[in-house]
């Protein structure tokens, strides 16, 4: 019934796209899936795209959140509709933009991926055997203190590949971080982690800085500074399934899950923004549902 009027409006939008705002062909591709998946939506709905109203719409994010699309792809299907509106409303083919007023997914809502401490605790007992080995070398030392510190201080990879050893005050249990804007930040540390650095310094750095004038805290066989795709490899090869940002997450996860409030954690990771960290609300407000069922005596006589 629709399908031939809804692609002939699409493809003449696709044009509009390609001559007069110059996007490219994927761009485009990508439009055209998006818009011919909201287009058979509407089929079922007996709406065309120029008659869709606002409830179409909002149908349409509820229909792909129910059947498990990200909020990030959700968040760029609206994204192409409001674009999509917005031609039509400016060419005076519709009166009224029916994406107008309605919310887009919180991408951030979206717990960035973890690792559970089980596999944190395997990754890190796996690099501290390969450490405490009587012929260990300087890389297994080095490469313990990395994991180490990657998950203890929530570093960010390149804050990791920027450290000098005097950014270090190991007998105070803490580091000095240089993040975004080249902000600092103090990163306590647990006595696991400076074990690990403090080993790595004593018995491994020393092996590796050539020279003896390297400032940077990790080095490479040749006395280099580290890369951070170097630092990436590492992670990965000590679990396929890490990464440096899954450390750093994983330890904001965990702090979180143990009590930590975002306040506290915002400091910790530096974020410039609380909103970046209340990523993690939903963890504090399952621990808080938790809490109260245990405590608050209305809930625990609706559950008996």
């Amino acid at each position: 019934m629709s399908t031939g009027r809804n692609s002939e409006l699409i493809r003449e939008y696709l044009v509009y796209l390609r001559v007069e705002k110059g996007l490219r062909p994927l761009t485009c591709e990508a439009y055209e899936r998006d818009l011919l998946q909201f287009a058979y939506y509407l089929e079922g709905e007996n709406a065309l795209l120029m008659t869709a109203r606002q409830r179409e719409v909002a149908g349409f994010l509820e229909h792909l959140r129910t059947h498990s699309v990200e909020s990030r792809s959700m968040a760029r299907k609206l994204s192409c509709l409001r674009g999509f509106y917005k031609w039509l409303l400016l060419d005076k083919r519709i009166q009224h933009d029916p994406t107008v007023n309605l919310e887009s997914p919180d991408a951030w809502k979206v717990l960035p991926k973890s690792l559970a401490p089980a596999e944190v605790n395997s990754m890190l007992e796996r690099a501290a055997v390969a450490a405490d080995h009587p012929e260990a070398d300087a890389i297994a030392l080095r490469d313990r203190a990395i994991l180490e510190l990657l998950y203890a201080g929530g570093l960010r990879v390149s804050e990791l590949t920027g450290l000098c050893v005097s950014d270090l005050s190991l007998d105070a249990g803490r580091v000095l971080v240089r993040g975004k804007g080249d902000k600092e930040r103090i990163v306590p540390l647990g006595a696991l982690c400076v074990k690990a650095i403090g080993e790595y310094l004593e018995r491994g750095r020393p092996a590796l800085a050539r020279n003896g004038r390297a400032n940077q805290l990790f080095l490479s066989m040749r006395g280099k500074a580290l890369s951070r795709e170097w630092v990436w490899r590492l992670v990965k090869a000590s679990d396929s399934h890490a990464s440096p940002h899954k450390l750093r997450h994983s330890c904001a996860t965990h702090m979180v899950e143990h009590g930590a409030d975002l306040r506290t954690v915002q400091t910790f990771l530096g974020h410039a923004d609380i909103a970046t960290t209340q990523v993690y609300t939903h963890l504090v407000l399952g621990r808080l549902k938790a809490v109260h069922r245990m405590h608050h005596p209305r809930a625990k006589r609706v559950e008996e």
